[in-house]
């Protein structure tokens, strides 16, 4: 029996979810999604896990612990998340070992505040490696131009990762040669890359809410027709350049010695807009060899009433460099608003990761 997301699966598109909690672990919810709903990967960000840890009681025994032991704060968060993704890890094994190592996979991300330090980025995604310990582990790593050559370093060491933060094609192209550059490090460290795996995570609502904020200041009716375009068509040039990079001779000398392509995976896939269909970046971004992580209301939404009329990304490809050409035209400068963005997405994991600092320093505190 067939459903919109089983569909989506067959389609080519790996259905993850954007969210962890312990009581979803504990709950069974999770490898229940997976049962029932297709879920075969998890992504964590430092919202989530602020939110998380700050809104339930599932841990305050871990908590009680810590405090007892007088551990820094910074360190019982790696604590507490590692456990949740380690948990995590060992429900969505089965997908991962059915998927040869594709699938099954969770992300936890290496402190933001390192976003713009290379080499405490490798450090600590050797670190959160270490601790998780599970094969079917991503450590995320933002896409700044400082955390290009911890990539690919991540990489070399065998450790396998999620590239987050990406908005523009330009810097998405720079993460697709860290990639290789990594996988061709590793193999001349004398490794087996053929269970070493990536994903490229390109953000796709958050385009849409900067580029249509620049639309209603322009005020013209060529700028009012492009709304809610400029997110889907920037991914979908994302994919052409994914299909460009993937098929070239350096790629095709990798994969012959094991090495897999680093998907696409479509991130920030909710709308933010509730006058646009709640499914509006899952319908319109469909393509084998992709990922599409969702907040659970998104997953359920797209579960319900959700359609796969087939591939809605390579079929739309000159459309996609028209809207580009049309937003250039009325005056949206594209680079400022990934750079924008960029900078904005950095902060703004900051902020929750402090938030979660304080919130775990005052439990810690408590106890």
């Amino acid at each position: 029996m067939t459903n919109p997301l089983s569909d989506l699966s067959a389609a080519g598109v790996a259905v993850w979810l954007d969210d962890i909690s312990r009581d979803r672990l504990n709950s069974g919810n999770l490898a229940e999604l997976a049962r029932t709903h297709s879920v075969v990967g998890v992504t964590t960000n430092p919202t989530i896990f602020q939110k998380a840890i700050t809104s339930s009681k599932a841990y305050e025994e871990q908590l009680h612990d810590l405090a007892i032991r007088g551990v820094d704060v910074g360190e019982a968060i790696r604590l507490i998340t590692t456990a949740d993704v380690r948990v995590a890890c060992d429900v969505l094994r089965p997908a991962y070992d059915a998927s040869g190592g594709t699938d099954g996979r969770v992300s936890i991300e290496v402190d933001p505040r390192l976003a713009h330090d290379t080499d405490k980025t490798l450090a600590e995604a050797r670190s959160l490696w270490w601790m998780v310990d599970r094969p079917n582990l991503f450590i995320k790593i933002p896409a700044t131009l400082e955390g290009l050559p911890a990539i690919t370093a991540t990489l070399a060491a065998g450790i396998s990762v999620n590239v987050t933060l990406i908005f523009g094609l330009e810097r998405y192209e720079a993460v697709m040669d860290a990639y290789m550059t990594g996988i061709e490090q590793a193999l001349a460290n004398g490794r087996d890359v053929s269970r070493l795996e990536s994903v490229a995570s390109f953000f796709v609502s958050r385009v849409d809410s900067e580029v249509d904020k620049r639309l209603e200041k322009i005020d013209t009716p060529a700028a009012q027709t492009l709304r809610a375009k400029a997110a889907i068509a920037n991914a979908r040039l994302a994919y052409e350049r994914y299909e460009k990079a993937f098929g070239t001779e350096r790629w095709a000398a990798l994969a012959a010695r094991g090495a897999k392509p680093q998907r696409p995976l479509w991130a920030s896939t909710s709308t933010k807009d509730p006058s646009l269909p709640d499914t509006l970046y899952v319908h319109e971004l469909i393509a084998p060899g992709t990922v599409n992580t969702m907040p659970e209301a998104t997953l359920l939404a797209f579960g319900d009433h959700g359609e796969v009329p087939g591939e809605t990304i390579r079929p739309n490809y000159a459309d996609a460099h028209g809207v580009m050409t049309a937003l250039a035209n009325v005056g949206v400068d594209l680079d400022d608003v990934v750079e924008v963005l960029e900078q904005e997405g950095v902060t703004k994991f900051e902020d929750s990761w402090n938030q979660l600092l304080d919130a775990v320093r005052g439990q810690l505190g408590a106890h």
